[in-house]
């Protein structure tokens, strides 16, 4: 569906209609003229594409130099442990408190607000080489990231209406193929440059996204002075916490991400138990995490071919079930096979998720509402995935029943993604 926005509060009460340009003040001060259709589009998709630059790198960068921090900063492997729980954590802080934020400052303000909040944790992060320092930047950067993870739908939603799929897909593209970078060159970097350098220099991309969502706000104005048409403020009026799509979204996320999580911390040491050597399991770790860029550009390929959104939900939950059934019970001969179908599997729920945000609601602000709702019931689930692991693997001393229980809430989540993929809205109309 396709709302129409008029630009702006002041102008639109002086105006018969809330669809037409108000005309000249008094004054004779131009009226405001809405930029066109394509302007608005590549603005608003460069701006996503710095924003997603600066959604996984300073995340996957620490952990790619972990233990040369942790030598650096003499602290212990439960501090390092900490410091990859805090993301879920401030996720699901940040999913929960955002969308009343937004909405109230506007969601292109609070966006710029806290992309320079990003910037501010990475250089803390980088330049005060304590534990106290690291904790707090790690604390500042992923607080800021869980408003972004948020905000990013509604945006997507009232600038490019009729492109959610292209432009949805390119942002989760470019989360992807920058964390994959920034993986594979932080840690030669902090060797010739140094691990504090090797951690802030990444800041200067939020610096270039700061100023293109600056130009955004000026240039296009704000979310909270443009309105929804009378038909779509109706069939807002709902509470999200209360409808049963949005607790689905929310379960089906947190299901992805539990297998998401899990996999990328305890894949190569699963396979090492098998037998396979720790080199060649680390390998099958890139294959998991290359899979994305193909999973997601097939999506948004076959979704503006037409095909039914349901049945790409559905057959990405069973590509997760085939893929950890293999892990668990298969030959390792085969690990390239359930490590690509899992990655293919995850990639393409989590980007189909943040399209679901914006095609199942009525309004921006129900967007960000539904975002934010989705979110923080997810990453609440997905933290107990490599905790629950790893505790289980503890006490059974064997990776059995752990990869039992996730296949069985993958088989679950088969279930899950036919309810969300249905063609309902929010409040549970047809499409």
């Amino acid at each position: 569906m396709t709302c129409h926005f008029s630009y702006s509060n002041s102008r639109v009460a002086m105006s018969n209609s809330a669809d037409l340009p108000s005309s000249p003040s008094s004054n004779n001060s131009k009226a405001f003229t809405p930029p066109s259709s394509k302007f608005t589009f590549w603005l608003v998709l460069c701006a996503m594409i710095l924003l997603g630059t600066n959604m996984r790198a300073p995340i996957v960068a620490l952990g790619s130099i972990a233990p040369v921090v942790q030598e650096a900063l003499n602290i212990s492997e439960t501090q390092i442990g900490w410091l990859g729980a805090v993301p879920m954590l401030t996720f699901a802080l940040g999913a929960l408190i955002s969308p009343s934020i937004g909405k109230r400052f506007g969601i292109e303000n609070t966006l710029i607000a806290m992309i320079i909040m990003l910037t501010i944790g990475m250089m803390i992060r980088a330049f005060i080489p304590t534990w106290t320092g690291f904790l707090s930047g790690t604390v500042i950067l992923t607080l800021a990231i869980g408003f972004a993870n948020t905000l990013a739908a509604p945006v997507i939603k009232q600038r490019t209406p009729n492109n959610i799929p292209l432009v949805t897909g390119l942002f989760s593209l470019t989360m992807t193929v920058t964390a994959g970078i920034v993986a594979g060159v932080v840690l030669p970097l902090s060797e010739s440059i140094g691990w504090q350098w090797a951690l802030g220099s990444w800041s200067f991309l939020s610096m270039l996204a700061i100023a293109i969502w600056v130009f955004l706000r000026f240039r296009l104005g704000s979310s909270s002075d443009q309105i929804a048409p009378v038909t779509a403020q109706k069939s807002s009026n709902i509470s999200i916490w209360r409808t049963g799509l949005g607790w689905q979204i929310g379960v089906f996320l947190g299901l992805q991400s539990l297998l998401y999580y899990t996999v990328a911390s305890f894949l190569p040491s699963i396979l090492v138990s098998k037998g396979m050597s720790a080199v060649s399991a680390g390998q099958m770790g890139s294959v998991f995490q290359f899979m994305a860029p193909l999973s997601i550009l097939s999506l948004t390929w076959l979704i503006n071919r037409g095909r039914p959104i349901q049945a790409l939900a559905v057959s990405a939950a069973i590509l997760n079930v085939i893929g950890i059934a293999g892990l668990s019970y298969a030959s390792t001969d085969w690990a390239w096979l359930w490590s690509g179908m899992m990655g293919i599997g995850c990639s393409a729920i989590f980007t189909l998720t943040i399209m679901l945000f914006s095609l199942r609601t009525y309004t921006t602000n129900q967007a960000s509402e539904l975002s934010g709702m989705s979110q923080f019931v997810g990453y609440v689930i997905a933290f107990f995935g490599p905790l629950g692991t790893g505790w289980l693997h503890e006490v059974t001393d064997n990776w059995d029943l752990p990869l039992l229980i996730t296949l069985i809430l993958m088989i679950i989540n088969v279930g899950v993604a036919w309810l969300v993929s249905r063609p309902v809205m929010v409040d549970g109309k047809k499409i």
